[in-house]
């Protein structure tokens, strides 16, 4: 009897992009030598999605805050109606970001930039004719879906498609832009306000979107490194490499494919832990530790050294996310914030207000740059947009229920001690679920199903 030595299947194609399965050719700008690339372009392109977080500035919690006392003054509402008003723009801002994924998964940030840009533009200047209750319903909703939702999406999808090997590093990287953010608004703000007055500001804001954004938007946003003849964090394939060099990106997820997965959930309840509680504790931060103690102005001065410690940390945890498993960091980030909480349920002094600012600092500068880049590895390239986006309205939901408790407490029992033990056991039960999330294996299609398409 003869055997025959059965063959090797065939390799796995390559799935195109859902959208960008014909990727163009796309010249670079001129460089002195030509033919020869001397950078990588995706430095570039991380530039770019810096400004873009740098930018979304216009629809965040600390760049708006300094609005609500004259607008209140002005318009003659509440301050619970703004505060509703808010908290429904934040849930449409967060329902809206997988449709917003899905757009950049099929159309890339060459087009939807500089289209979110011109829309948040107008947003602002729509904000500076607010004259009633359902014109700030509709300014808030369109700034928090625009600056706090689209573009930190788009940013954050531009940089895991350029990167992979040193994806951490440059995740760090981009979140520089948000840190100068959050330092920069809120005074530059307060001057406008004094300047121009409120309205003033928001046109301020509308024109320095349109001035910052718009123009490297246009002319030097690419979709995908392939678009360029490129490879991701290199400037070509290695020399006789068959294919991609990168071949895991490949191995692309769809959402529905990652929803159904215990690992995306176990991510999901690290990232929703820490914007729910930080939220929760950034604003009530004030009351809580002048209930300790603590006067006003010292409070508010610890959310800069908070920021310092998030810049630094982004930094040194984006690049140690490319050498240790990012969802291990992530771990250790619900670790900081549940000691950095016990610092409350103490005598406070301002070393140990100190400390809790540093680890909250930390805390904040790990979840930056390690949260998209465990998705993006666990679930590929190919559809990040749309699981990163399913990702955020959770998170974003979760973030806007984060003064509930607290308030509560405050109001019902005249103290937070009680909330704020029992909001230490989320980061302590999500810590440990994110540290036994495992990267998942892709469902292959059916051999018969292959044949009978082929």
């Amino acid at each position: 009897m003869s055997t025959t030595a059965t063959p090797p299947a065939p390799p796995l194609p390559r799935p195109p992009y859902p959208a960008l399965d014909t990727p163009r050719a796309e010249p670079l700008p001129k460089s002195p030598t030509p033919g020869r690339r001397r950078y990588y372009y995706g430095w570039v392109i991380l530039g770019v999605a810096a400004t873009a977080m740098f930018m979304s500035g216009p629809g965040q919690s600390y760049s708006m805050a300094a609005f609500i006392d004259p607008m209140l003054a002005d318009l003659g509402l509440a301050r619970s109606q703004y505060s509703l008003a808010y908290l429904v723009a934040t849930l449409i801002s967060g329902s809206l970001l997988p449709v917003i994924g899905r757009l950049l998964d099929r159309k890339g940030a060459r087009l939807v930039l500089p289209v979110v840009a011109a829309l948040l533009g107008l947003a602002c200047l729509g904000m500076s004719g607010v004259g009633a209750l359902l014109g700030l319903y509709l300014g808030l909703t369109c700034v928090r879906s625009l600056g706090q939702g689209a573009l930190t999406l788009v940013g954050t999808w531009m940089v895991s498609q350029w990167f992979e090997r040193r994806r951490g590093l440059a995740m760090g990287l981009l979140g520089l832009g948000s840190t100068l953010s959050f330092m920069a608004f809120p005074a530059g703000n307060l001057a406008m306000i004094e300047g121009l007055g409120w309205r003033g500001a928001w046109v301020g804001l509308g024109l320095g979107v349109w001035a910052l954004l718009m123009l490297p938007a246009l002319l030097l946003v690419r979709n995908r490194p392939e678009d360029l003849g490129l490879e991701p964090d290199r400037i070509a394939p290695p020399e006789g490499a068959g294919g991609s060099a990168a071949g895991g990106s490949y191995a692309s997820w769809t959402s529905g494919q990652a929803i159904r997965t215990a690992s995306f959930w176990k991510v999901v309840a690290a990232l929703s832990t820490s914007a729910m509680v930080s939220t929760g504790l950034v604003f009530h931060q004030v009351s809580i530790l002048g209930e300790r103690g603590l006067s006003g102005g010292a409070a508010l001065s610890l959310l800069t050294i908070q920021a310092a410690f998030a810049c630094v940390m982004s930094l040194v945890g984006g690049a140690l996310a490319d050498r240790v498993a990012p969802r291990r960091l992530l771990a250790t980030s619900m670790a900081l914030m549940a000691v950095a909480m016990t610092f409350l349920l103490v005598p406070v002094t301002p070393g140990t207000a100190l400390i809790y600012s540093a680890l909250l600092g930390l805390h904040t500068g790990i979840q930056r740059c390690c949260g998209a880049v465990t998705l993006a590895g666990f679930f590929g390239r190919g559809h990040f947009g749309s699981i990163k986006g399913i990702a955020m309205s959770l998170v974003i939901g979760a973030s806007a229920l984060g003064p509930l408790p607290l308030a509560l407490a405050k109001d019902l029992l005249g103290r937070y001690d009680l909330a704020l033990m029992a909001l230490m056991a989320f980061p302590v039960l999500a810590g440990i679920a994110v540290w036994s999330a495992r990267p998942p294996v892709l469902p292959r299609e059916p051999a018969g199903t292959a044949a009978a398409s082929a």
